[in-house]
C-alpha cells in the first residue's frame, strides 16, 4: 500500500459514515442558568446569518445545583431543568434545523459530580447508602472493599473535632425521587446530607458514623488517602466506569435516544484520556451512532498525533490553536524577552526544568494518593509472585514517581492483553530512560520490572500477564499520567513560565518560539490527509486566555526591545505602589496580562484583573495556593493590580503602547482568525469571538455576550457600512469566511477537499488555496510579522494565485491568476479572502 493510499484510507476512516451530518463550522455556546435553551433558540437567525452551520452546546444533562458549566453531571436520565428540560432542547433543535443548522452536544463520560447535598446524584446516594449491594456499585471507579468505606472528605476539621463541636447530627429528610415520600434517617454536616445505613440509625452517633458505607473525613485527607478516582485532583468529580457496557448504556441512553430522534446531530467528547479504554469507548459510541461526527477533547503534546485507530473526526482544536498563534510570534523576540523574564522572575530559559519541578510538586501533594495507589498495586503484584518479592514499596514508589514525572504527554495508549503499538512502547521506554538518570542504580532493576509490567510484558513467574492487578496497573498508570500532566504542566508550569505567556496554552508548546509558513503548511497537509474534518479552534471555554488577548501578548515578541523599555517605565512610575515581596513570576505575568487586555478603550475592569491574578497565582503554587492561601500577600497583589488600572502614568504609558502596536495587533488578530477559519477542518467560533474580546481564563471567558448588538452591527455591515474599527473588521471577516465555507463546503470538508500552499516571495506572508474536485475555489492570504504599508520589501513581494479570476470578499477588488504584488493585494487590510469569480 502506498503512503498516499494509506492516508486516503485513514481520512475515510475518520469521516462520518454516509448519511451522517458533517459540520462545516460550529459556534460554541456556554449554557447555564443565565443562558438557557430558549436564549440559544433566539440566536438561531443571527448565527445562520453569520454563516454558521452547527450549534455546539456545552453539556445538557442535569448538573449539580448551581452549576455554571454543566460538566458536573448528576443525572444521565434528564436534560437539565435549569436549561429548559427536554422540551426546551427539542424546541432549540427544531429552530436550528429549520435554519439548516445542526446540533453538536458536549458529552461528559469520565465523571459525575459529588454534589451538595449528595442525594442530587441518585447513583452515588445509592452507593453511599448500600455500599457493595447497591445496583450502582459498579458505576464508580472506587474500591468498595475498603473496610472504611468510600472516603467523603468534606469536613472542615478532623472528625474528632467535628464530633466534639456537635457539627454532625442525625436527622430525617424526605429524599426527592426516592419513590415513597417517607422521611429517611440522614446524617447532616452543615449543607451536606448523607444517607444512613439501614439498621444503624439507633446507634450512638460516633458508632453510627463508623458503621456507614462511607468515611467522613477532614478535607485534607483526600490528597493522601482517597480511594476513588477523581477528575484530576477535583474531589467533587468522581470517575465513572464507562468501560462497563452496562454503565455506558445507562449513561448514554438519553443522549442516544435524542440522536436517533434527530434532535442531536453530532457529539464532542470531554476528556477521553481519563477513561480506562478511550479507544473502546469511542468505538462503542461510533457504533451506537452509526458513525456520527465525533470530536474528542484529546490534548496533543508537541508533535504527538491522535491515535489512528480512534474512530473519531479528530480533536477539539487545541493542536490547531497554538500553531495559528505561533505563526504570528516573531522568533527575534525570544532572546530579549528571556532577558526580561530573567530580570523579573529570575528564570533562565529552562522550561523543561520548570515543568519537572512543577510535576514533582503535584505528585507529592494533590496527587500523592494516586501515586500511592499505583505503588500499592505494584506491591500487591510483587508480593503475590515469589520471583518479585524483593522489590520493595519504597523502590517501586521511586520508580513510579520518576516515570510519571518523565512522561512527556498525557498518556500512552496500551490496552491490557494486546501487544503495545511500537510508537506507544517507545514513549514509555524513552520516559524510562529519563527516569533512569534520576534513580539510584540500585533502583534500575526495579525500574525495568515496572516498565515491563506497564507494557503488559511477562515479568516474574511465567504465564501471569493476564491477572486482574496487572491489567489494572496498565490502565491506572496511564490515567495518572494524564492527571499529573494536566495539573503539573498546564495548571502549574504554564502559570510559572513567563517568557511569553501567550505561548502557554492548553496543548501548546512554549518551547517553540514562533512557527513559519512551511511548518503551518506541513501540519495542514498532514491534517487534511489524515483528519480532514477535525475541529479547529481559536478560543475555547478551557483556553488560558482568548485568541485576541493571545494576539496582543504575542505582539510583544515583535516589539521586544520597546516592550523592555516600556516595562522599565511602568515599573519606575509604580515603584512606590509595588509590594516589596511581589513575586517576580507573578509580576511578569501581570504586566503581560495588562498588555493583552489593554485596548484603545483602556484596561479591563479591576475586579476581572484581580480575580485572574488570584487564580493565576494560586495555580503557580509558589507563594500562595488554593489550599494554603497567603492572604496578606494576595491582598497586596490585588491592591496593586487595582491601582494600576487607574494610575495616570500607567494609563499614559499603555496608551502609547497601544498606539505603537495597533497595526501589528490588527494584523495578528485578523490573520490568526482568517487562517483558523479556512485551514483544514471544521472551524469553531467561541461565543462572542467574532469580534475582539479581552477574555481571560474561565470563568472570565463565560461572561455574557451582547448578541443583539452583534446582530445589529452585522446587519449594518451587510447593508454596506464600512467597518468602524478592528472589532467590526473581525466581524466582517468572520462572516465572510463562514459564508464562503457554507457556499463551498465541498472545498472545506467534502471528500475531495484539498489544501494547497501558494508560493510567496517572502516569509512575511502565508497563502493557501482550498479546492474540491473542480479545482481551487477559495484563497487565503495574510501578512505576518510585517506591516505591508511600512515594509518596502513586503510591498514588492508577490503571491502566485491559481489560474482564473479572484474576487476579494473584503475589498471587492478582483485579481487575475498568477503573480500579484502583496502591496496591491493587501493595500487595504493585512488579509485577503478570495473567492473564484
Amino acid at each position: 500500500m502506498t503512503e498516499t493510499t494509506a492516508a486516503a484510507g485513514a481520512a475515510t476512516a475518520h469521516r462520518p459514515r454516509p448519511g451522517r451530518r458533517v459540520p462545516v463550522s460550529t459556534y460554541r455556546l456556554q449554557l447555564g442558568p443565565e443562558f438557557t435553551f430558549a436564549d440559544a433558540e433566539a440566536l438561531v437567525p443571527y448565527l445562520a446569518s453569520l454563516g454558521i452551520t452547527d450549534l455546539y452546546l456545552s453539556p445538557v444533562l442535569q448538573a449539580a445545583p448551581g452549576s455554571t458549566h454543566g460538566y458536573d453531571v448528576v443525572d444521565h436520565t434528564r436534560i437539565s431543568d435549569v436549561l429548559g428540560g427536554r422540551e426546551g432542547l427539542e424546541s432549540l433543535a427544531a429552530a436550528a434545523h429549520g435554519h439548516d443548522l445542526g446540533l453538536v452536544v458536549d458529552v461528559v463520560p469520565n465523571h459525575m459530580a459529588v454534589p451538595t447535598p449528595a442525594w442530587h446524584n441518585r447513583a452515588l446516594w445509592s452507593v453511599l447508602a448500600e455500599g457493595p449491594d447497591s445496583p450502582y456499585a459498579h458505576w464508580f471507579d472506587v474500591d468498595l472493599s475498603d473496610e472504611d468505606g468510600l472516603l467523603m472528605p468534606v469536613l472542615g476539621s478532623r472528625i474528632g473535632d467535628a464530633l466534639a463541636a456537635g457539627e454532625l447530627h442525625l436527622d430525617r429528610a424526605e429524599i426527592p425521587d426516592s419513590g415513597d415520600g417517607v422521611p429517611q434517617p440522614v446524617l447532616r454536616y452543615y449543607d451536606h446530607t448523607f444517607p444512613v445505613r439501614r439498621g444503624t440509625e439507633n446507634l450512638p452517633l460516633a458508632e453510627l458514623i463508623e458503621r456507614q458505607h462511607y468515611r467522613l473525613s477532614y478535607w485534607r485527607v483526600a490528597d493522601e488517602e482517597l480511594n476513588y478516582r477523581r477528575f484530576f485532583d477535583v474531589g467533587t468529580l468522581a470517575a465513572v466506569r464507562v468501560e462497563d457496557p452496562a454503565v455506558f448504556d445507562a449513561t448514554h441512553a438519553l443522549l442516544l435516544d435524542l440522536f436517533r430522534a434527530g434532535v442531536i446531530d453530532a457529539f464532542r467528547i470531554d476528556h477521553p484520556d481519563g477513561l480506562a479504554d478511550p479507544r473502546g469507548y469511542l468505538r462503542r459510541l461510533h457504533e451506537a451512532t452509526g458513525g456520527a461526527w465525533i470530536a474528542a477533547e484529546k490534548i496533543l503534546e508537541g508533535d504527538e498525533e491522535l491515535p489512528e485507530d480512534w474512530p473519531v473526526a479528530g480533536t477539539t482544536g487545541y493542536d490547531a490553536a497554538w500553531r495559528f498563534h505561533a505563526l504570528h510570534v516573531d522568533p527575534a523576540g525570544a532572546v530579549p524577552l528571556a532577558s526580561v523574564m530573567q530580570e523579573l522572575a529570575g528564570d533562565t530559559p529552562d522550561l523543561a526544568g520548570v515543568i519537572e519541578e512543577s510535576k514533582r510538586q503535584i505528585v507529592s501533594t494533590s496527587l500523592v494518593a494516586e501515586i500511592h495507589r499505583l505503588t500499592d498495586l505494584l506491591t500487591q503484584i510483587c508480593h503475590t509472585d515469589i520471583r518479585l518479592r524483593d522489590h520493595t514499596f519504597s523502590a517501586l514508589r521511586d520508580c513510579v514517581v520518576e516515570l510519571v514525572v518523565a512522561f512527556p504527554r498525557y498518556r500512552a495508549y496500551i490496552v491490557p492483553g494486546e501487544d503495545p503499538p511500537g510508537h506507544e512502547e517507545r514513549v514509555v521506554r524513552e520516559a524510562a530512560d529519563r527516569a533512569r538518570e534520576r534513580l539510584d542504580p540500585e533502583r534500575h532493576d526495579t525500574l525495568d520490572l515496572v516498565v515491563d509490567l506497564l507494557l503488559g510484558r511477562e515479568a516474574g513467574s511465567a504465564g501471569r500477564t493476564d491477572e486482574a492487578p496487572r491489567r489494572e496497573l496498565v490502565i491506572r498508570f496511564q490515567q495518572v499520567c494524564g492527571a499529573v500532566t494536566a495539573k503539573g504542566v498546564e495548571d502549574t508550569a504554564f502559570y510559572r513560565w513567563t517568557h511569553l505567556v501567550s505561548l502557554c496554552e492548553v496543548g501548546g508548546d512554549p518551547s517553540r518560539f514562533g512557527a513559519d509558513p512551511d511548518e503551518l503548511h506541513a501540519w495542514a497537509a498532514r491534517t487534511q490527509a489524515m483528519w480532514p474534518v477535525t475541529m479547529t479552534a481559536g478560543s475555547t471555554h478551557d483556553t488560558k486566555r482568548g485568541e485576541d488577548v493571545r494576539a496582543r501578548i504575542g505582539v510583544l515578541a515583535t516589539y521586544a526591545q520597546e516592550w523592555a523599555e516600556t516595562l522599565q517605565e511602568l515599573r519606575r512610575s509604580t515603584s512606590e505602589l509595588r509590594p516589596a515581596d511581589l513575586d517576580g513570576r507573578t509580576e511578569n505575568l501581570l504586566w503581560q496580562t495588562l498588555a493583552g487586555t489593554w485596548t484603545a478603550d483602556g484596561p479591563i475592569e479591576a475586579e476581572r484583573l484581580t480575580e485572574y491574578l488570584l487564580k493565576a497565582s494560586r495555580e503557580q503554587k509558589t507563594w500562595t495556593t488554593w489550599t494554603a492561601q497567603d492572604t496578606a500577600r494576595e491582598r497586596a497583589l490585588t491592591e496593586f493590580g487595582t491601582a494600576l488600572v487607574t494610575h495616570p502614568e500607567v494609563s499614559a504609558t499603555f496608551a502609547t503602547w497601544v498606539e505603537l502596536t495597533a497595526a501589528a495587533v490588527r494584523r495578528t488578530i485578523l490573520g490568526t482568525k482568517l487562517v483558523q477559519l479556512t485551514a483544514p477542518g471544521v472551524a469553531d467560533v467561541y461565543q462572542g469571538s467574532e469580534i475582539t474580546r479581552t477574555s481571560l481564563v474561565d470563568p472570565d471567558n463565560r461572561r455574557p455576550v451582547d448578541f443583539t448588538a452583534l446582530a445589529d452591527r452585522l446587519a449594518e455591515l451587510d447593508a454596506g457600512r464600512g467597518p468602524a474599527d478592528v472589532d467590526e473588521e473581525k466581524l466582517r471577516l468572520t462572516a465572510a469566511a463562514l459564508r464562503l465555507r457554507r457556499r463551498h463546503s465541498e472545498a472545506f470538508v467534502g471528500p475531495e477537499a484539498n489544501y494547497r500552499p501558494l508560493p510567496t516571495t517572502t516569509g512575511h506572508a502565508v497563502a493557501f488555496a482550498r479546492a474540491d474536485a473542480t479545482g481551487p475555489l477559495a484563497v487565503t492570504v495574510c501578512a505576518r510579522l510585517a506591516d505591508v504599508a511600512a515594509h518596502r520589501g513586503m510591498a514588492e513581494a508577490t503571491v502566485v494565485l491559481p489560474d482564473g479570476s479572484w474576487r476579494d470578499l473584503l475589498s471587492a477588488h478582483t485579481w487575475p491568476g498568477g503573480d500579484v504584488r502583496l502591496g496591491d493585494l493587501l493595500a487595504e487590510a493585512p488579509v485577503a479572502l478570495l473567492e473564484r469569480a
